[in-house]
């Protein structure tokens, strides 16, 4: 069974690993194609890259981009992409910018509530400094005490009404799309059962993905509970979109690991299905 992951971060953006332990790890785990999709940056592609071809598996360039739909923070990967196509690098490059700016207001307002140090203290975490998100600051106030854990810092902390969350305005869903196709990629909606739209609103969303060329939606992610992989796989199927498949991985003992995932319900077309890059690992079953 052909085992691929198309969702997971190395410390280039908020993840742990470099992308060569990324690869390392995902060998191990018996992953055979694999997508590096860092939020907002693909500085770690190339390396990823290498270790890839050392490793005997295939390495899908990708991207995470973050993007202001509904009033919410959406997240559109961008799986096949040129990494050096220029439209794409801009459209990143801004992005990028307005994450410094974003975090540096969430040390401030971490400050207000009595928590200082937490911009500096969150880019220690970063390795690197354009992308410190809220994942960074989550693990500084876990080392600091400020909580238990990873889950009680984005509980009391980092989100919508609490200290340290700062609305944002980040790309459009039209210039995302168009940056990933201009790059030669495709567009896939990632983790769509994160999102606190209802039933409309997520429709109104797959309607105007799907109206921008957008192909895909992840199915299975290591952020969906079982319960809802039938829900997502009914969706993909009533809007005529492609399924994907991620732990959408950051770091050792923080939800899934990199290929540890079911398989696609067998009535979902594969977003992979038919890249030629992968035709050598095709069988009769596919996973």
């Amino acid at each position: 069974m052909l085992n691929i992951d198309l969702h997971c971060h190395s410390n280039m953006s908020d993840g742990v690993l470099s992308p060569a332990e990324i690869v390392a790890r995902a060998a191990a785990n018996g992953v055979h194609a694999l997508a590096l999709t860092d939020h907002d940056d693909v500085a770690g592609i190339a390396a990823a890259q290498a270790a890839a071809a050392t490793a005997g598996l295939r390495l899908i360039p990708g991207v995470e981009i973050s993007v202001s739909w509904g009033g919410q923070t959406v997240h559109i990967v961008g799986l096949r992409i040129d990494p050096r196509h220029p439209e794409l690098a801009a459209g990143l490059h801004g992005i990028r910018r307005g994450r410094i700016e974003r975090a540096r207001r969430m040390g401030d307002d971490l400050a207000q509530s009595g928590i200082a140090g937490a911009y500096a203290g969150a880019c220690g975490y970063a390795a690197n400094q354009q992308l410190v998100g809220r994942t960074h600051f989550a693990r500084w106030l876990v080392a600091q005490g400020h909580v238990p854990d990873m889950r009680a810092a984005f509980r009391r902390f980092l989100t919508r009404g609490n200290p340290g969350y700062v609305e944002h305005e980040w790309a459009t869903l039209e210039n995302a799309v168009g940056w990933i196709h201009a790059s030669g990629g495709t567009a896939v909606i990632a983790h769509p059962g994160r999102y606190a739209f209802n039933a409309r609103e997520l429709h109104l969303l797959l309607d105007a993905f799907r109206a921008l060329g957008g192909e895909g939606i992840e199915v299975i992610s290591g952020t969906h509970h079982p319960t809802e992989y039938g829900k997502f796989a009914d969706l993909a199927r009533a809007f005529s979109l492609k399924a994907s498949r991620g732990t959408d991985f950051h770091a050792p003992g923080e939800g899934a690991d990199i290929g540890r995932l079911p398989a696609l319900p067998h009535y979902c077309q594969p977003v992979w299905q038919g890249w030629p890059e992968l035709a050598a690992h095709f069988s009769s079953s596919l996973a």
